[in-house]
């Protein structure tokens, strides 16, 4: 790579199953796309971010990264393991100008919770302090603040993007 300014690793998956059910292929499915790619990726990208002496990597967490949820261990764990590379890589990479952060969606209305019924949708909004899921656009605006110099002295953050359900 010639220059490379951000990286954002944004991919996720969900194999939700109470732990007495879930097998090894589910944990290991969502372990190897939700946190060995930001591994991959982030090491991809290193050497060029190094060399430059600069870059913004922001990845995705969630905010059961940061608590825990039943019949979500194998994705909670994905996403907390992701918080504690992202403050490590903050501490190894920033003395050469690099800086790591994540973000931490709540409920955001996408695809991927489309497909919850709507009654435990409602149920799931109602419980947040905003009093509706998040839109994609708004975690776009995080992404968009720590990849600019707004940022430039945030490194090593975990920004929850969650209508306060996690407060």
């Amino acid at each position: 790579f010639g220059q490379i300014d951000v990286l954002v690793n944004n991919a996720g998956i969900t194999k939700d199953t109470l732990l007495m059910r879930m097998t090894e292929e589910q944990w290991d499915a969502v372990i190897n796309v939700n946190l060995k790619s930001v591994f991959n990726f982030t090491k991809a990208v290193q050497k060029t971010m190094l060399k430059q002496r600069s870059g913004s990597i922001i990845n995705l967490s969630s905010v059961v990264g940061v608590s825990g949820n039943a019949g979500q261990a194998n994705y909670s764990a994905s996403k907390a393991g992701i918080i504690g590379f992202t403050k490590s890589i903050a501490r190894e990479l920033g003395s050469r100008g690099i800086r790591s952060n994540a973000i931490a969606p709540g409920f955001i209305i996408t695809e991927m919770t489309a497909k919850i019924p709507e009654d435990a949708r409602k149920a799931w909004e109602a419980s947040i302090p905003l009093k509706r899921g998040g839109t994609p656009e708004e975690v776009a605006g995080v992404a968009a603040f720590l990849a600019s110099d707004l940022s430039s002295y945030v490194s090593g953050q975990v920004i929850q993007v969650c209508g306060a359900m996690n407060t």
